[in-house]
C-alpha cells in the first residue's frame, strides 16, 4: 500500500491538499469520478488503488438545501462516509474525514470554545448528516480514523464568504453582514498542511479541530477584509442573522477549541488575522474571485 486517495477533489480544500501531495503517489477523484453514494464504485476504487491514506473531502455542502432534502444529504454526509470507513477498515487505509462546526448547536451561552470531546447537538439537517459521518468513521476505525472539524473555510479555490466580501470591497460596494454569528475564518492552506501531518507518521485517531486561532464575527471579518484591501470599513453595515431568512439556522457560536493539538505537541493553526492578511493575495488572484468580481 502506498499513496493517497483524495475524494471530492473539485472542492476548495481538496484542491489545496492535492497541491501539497506528490503527484506520482496521489489519486484525486472528483464526485463525477467517484460518487461516494455508489458503494460498488467505492469498494472497487479502494481495492484497485490500495491507498495508505484516504482524505475524504467530499460533502453535501448546500446547508439550506439539506433542510428540504435531508435524506439525500444524509446519504452523502453520513451513510456514504460510514461505508467508506468500513472499506478503509477492510483494506487497512487511514481515513481523514473532514467535518464541521455544524455538529454543535451554536448556542453556547458561556461563549467558550467547543472542546473536541464536547457533546454534539446539531440543529440542522446538514449538521445531523455530518455527525452521522463522524460516528461512522470513529466506529469503523477506532485506531485509524481521524475526524477533522473545520469551519468558515476560504482560499484560492472556489467561492467563499471571504472572496465574496473581497469582491464587494474592491467594487467599493456597501454590504450588510450579520453581527451575531461568531467563528474562526480558516485558510484552506493551513487546514491542508495539518491534514498532511495527520496522514503522515504515527496514527492520531479521533477528533481534531482544524480552525484558525482566535475568533470574530462575520461583521468584523468583513470590515477587516475591507481594511486590508484599502477600502472604507464603514461600507459594511450590521444586520441580524434572523433577518436574512435562511432555511437553515446558522450557528451563532462556531468557535472550536484546540486542546488536542497541545496534547500531541503541536501548536494550533495560526491566528485568523495574520492568515487572512497572507491569504488575500491568493484569494483575489484566483479565477473564482474574478467571476465574483464581475458579478458584484
Amino acid at each position: 500500500m502506498t499513496g493517497w486517495l483524495v475524494t471530492g477533489a473539485g472542492g476548495r480544500l481538496a484542491r489545496e491538499l492535492t497541491a501539497l501531495l506528490p503527484t506520482d503517489t496521489t489519486t484525486a477523484l472528483t464526485r463525477e469520478e467517484l460518487d461516494l453514494t455508489d458503494a460498488r464504485a467505492v469498494d472497487d476504487a479502494l481495492a484497485e488503488l490500495r491507498p495508505s491514506v484516504v482524505a475524504n473531502c467530499a460533502s453535501w455542502t448546500d446547508v439550506d438545501g439539506a433542510e428540504e432534502h435531508e435524506d439525500a444529504a444524509l446519504d452523502v454526509n453520513g451513510l456514504a462516509v460510514s461505508r467508506l470507513a468500513a472499506g478503509c477498515a477492510r483494506t487497512g487505509a487511514r481515513l481523514l474525514h473532514v467535518s464541521t462546526d455544524y455538529v454543535f448547536s451554536g448556542l453556547d451561552a458561556e461563549g467558550l470554545p467547543y472542546d473536541e470531546d464536547a457533546v454534539p447537538d446539531p440543529r440542522t439537517a446538514y449538521g445531523r448528516g455530518k455527525l452521522a459521518g463522524e460516528r461512522g468513521v470513529l466506529t469503523a476505525l477506532p485506531d485509524n480514523g481521524v475526524v477533522v472539524r473545520t469551519a468558515w473555510l476560504y482560499g484560492a479555490h472556489g467561492r467563499s464568504f471571504v472572496s465574496t466580501m473581497a469582491a464587494r470591497a474592491l467594487s467599493d460596494a456597501t454590504v450588510k453582514v450579520v453581527t451575531d454569528q461568531y467563528g474562526q475564518p480558516t485558510w484552506t492552506r493551513d487546514v491542508a498542511e495539518r491534514l498532511l501531518v495527520l496522514g503522515s507518521g504515527p496514527a492520531r485517531p479521533g477528533i481534531h479541530h482544524a480552525t484558525a486561532s482566535g475568533s470574530t464575527s462575520r461583521y468584523e471579518l468583513a470590515r477587516e477584509i475591507y481594511r486590508l484591501l484599502g477600502r472604507d470599513p464603514a461600507l459594511v453595515s450590521p444586520v441580524r442573522g434572523a433577518d436574512l431568512g435562511c432555511a437553515a439556522v446558522r450557528p451563532a457560536w462556531s468557535v472550536l477549541g484546540h486542546r488536542r493539538w497541545a496534547l500531541e505537541g503541536m501548536s494550533p493553526l495560526p491566528e485568523w488575522r495574520g492568515a487572512l492578511r497572507e491569504a488575500l493575495p491568493a484569494v483575489t488572484a484566483s479565477p473564482a474571485f474574478g467571476s465574483a468580481l464581475c458579478a458584484s
